[in-house]
């Protein structure tokens, strides 16, 4: 539905005319005028010329951040394996205990304790403690802010993953990536503002609806890259093109465009479209030199991981991360997994193989990106968030096994630069992990923050759709994390 279909984007006279007039019409018309709505609503029929929609816009208030780099750990990772240290679980494994859960396997009121299955050690001048599994990461402890206390609305992967992304379980909405290049538009007009790079075993659960635009125009979508090969299918231009003849059919063809425009300024595909088919010449050298390697020396390629089997893939795509956040890229997007079962981060089975795996395959790779960007100065204007849509149940699944089920009531996420205080845990969950406990945080104050560090009021910052100024983090009054805000 676009603004037309919802009256905005017509006079007075023709509001009065489709909604049968009288007197109910005309004191709506009158109330909606005194408001500003009309004038709103005809300035987008002027005969403006096109303007960039990814043209960068100013901040509500000076930013903390300048870009945000997301490494979506998908499936879930365990939060009391990892960051979340339960001390009183250790010597409980096997015992049954009543505790409410929620999961893949619907309500439960108790379960078989599995406890922990990685050994603990306090790191840093903070003394965090953080498992076995992530010894490089513990390394940064004293840059990063650790969220114990996230909670989200859905235990199931699918909705849980657009929650995370756009703020509602139901698909059809922005991503946030969407609202920051709305908000802020991008500084490189050669790159997109919103990039994802996904996991090659393959994308997450709900694919493209989770770095979609939703109801807005199509030029704010995330824009898929990937680490191998061509950055983008179909982006180079025919080998036997003689030099030049691109760039002057282009130029006709938007000059056709932008008259077919005129007149329809309020198509927001249509505009979308013109944009893209210049942002795609633009990137037909940019995209391949920013995802080229060549130019990195051995040093940190080796930082990285990018030279060793198992965490080659993760450490080449944050390598990537970071040469598109110097590039004025607003918004990155990392998955670690993808496809189904042990793919991903989601130990049903058998926690110690899943988590190993993924542990062993991102935490060099992590540990580098924050090192890295420290080093080059680009750590305080870059937010980096960890996390994945939900943690993990501190009881058995089945009957037998580690695995453990979803668990929205209570998981950790981390976030590091970007204006937020190091060294710091923030919120806890109850002795065995099962809910949040002190200070609970909804999936809902993380977007705000993000949104705030970047120099944008989440509760001002709005889209008119559906009749309504609708907002990433929804019509109620949401505060950022300021406790984790230097």
């Amino acid at each position: 539905m676009t603004k037309r279909d919802n009256f905005c984007g017509r006079t007075r006279r023709e509001f009065l005319w489709q909604t049968g007039g009288g007197f109910g019409a005309a004191a709506i018309a009158s109330m909606l005028g005194s408001d500003g709505f009309f004038d709103r609503a005809t300035a987008s029929e002027s005969d403006s010329p096109f303007v960039n929609p990814l043209a960068a816009k100013p901040p509500h208030f000076a930013p903390k951040a300048k870009s945000v780099i997301f490494l979506f750990m998908y499936g879930g990772p365990s939060h009391i394996d990892t960051f979340d240290y339960k001390p009183n679980m250790i010597g409980m494994d096997g015992k049954t205990v009543d505790v409410k859960t929620f999961g893949r396997g619907g309500h439960k009121s108790g379960g078989r304790i599995v406890e922990p299955r990685w050994k603990f050690k306090q790191h840093g001048e903070c003394g965090k403690w953080v498992s076995s599994l992530f010894p490089n990461v513990a390394n940064h402890v004293d840059d990063i802010a650790f969220l114990h206390s996230m909670t989200a609305d859905s235990p199931i992967h699918g909705s849980a993953m657009l929650m995370m992304n756009s703020g509602r379980i139901l698909s059809g909405n922005p991503a946030m990536g969407s609202w920051l290049t709305y908000g802020l538009g991008s500084v490189n007009e050669n790159l997109p503002g919103f990039v994802v790079m996904l996991d090659p075993s393959g994308g997450p659960i709900s694919g493209a609806k989770n770095w979609s635009s939703g109801y807005m125009p199509a030029t704010y979508q995330g824009n898929v890259f990937r680490a191998e090969g061509a950055p983008i299918l179909d982006l180079a231009p025919p080998s036997d093109l003689p030099e030049g003849v691109q760039r002057q059919l282009i130029d006709s063809i938007q000059k056709a465009n932008n008259r077919h425009l005129i007149s329809r300024e309020s198509n927001s595909d249509l505009s979308s479209r013109i944009a893209s088919y210049e942002l795609a010449y633009k990137m037909q050298a940019a995209a391949p030199e920013a995802v080229d390697l060549s130019s990195e020396d051995a040093k940190t390629i080796a930082m990285y991981g990018a030279d060793q089997e198992q965490t080659r893939d993760f450490g080449k795509r944050c390598i990537i991360a970071r040469r598109l956040v110097e590039r004025g890229v607003r918004f990155i997007q990392l998955y670690s997994g993808g496809a189904h079962n042990d793919h991903n981060w989601d130990a049903h089975g058998n926690l110690e193989d899943n988590h190993n795996k993924h542990a062993g395959a991102t935490d060099k790779p992590v540990a580098a990106l924050l090192a890295d960007l420290k080093q080059r100065g680009m750590l305080d204007e870059t937010l980096v968030v960890w996390g994945g849509e939900f943690g993990r149940q501190p009881t058995a699944e089945y009957a037998e096994g580690s695995g453990r089920d979803h668990n929205a009531y209570g998981f950790t996420m981390f976030m590091a630069g970007g204006g937020i205080k190091g060294g710091i845990s923030h919120g806890t969950t109850d002795e065995l992990g099962s809910q949040a406990a002190e200070n609970p945080l909804h999936v809902k104050n993380l977007h705000a923050t993000i949104l705030h560090q970047m120099g944008l009021d989440p509760n001002h910052l709005s889209y008119f759709y559906g009749g309504l100024e609708q907002k990433l983090v929804g019509v109620e009054h949401v505060e950022p994390i300021h406790e984790i805000i230097a």
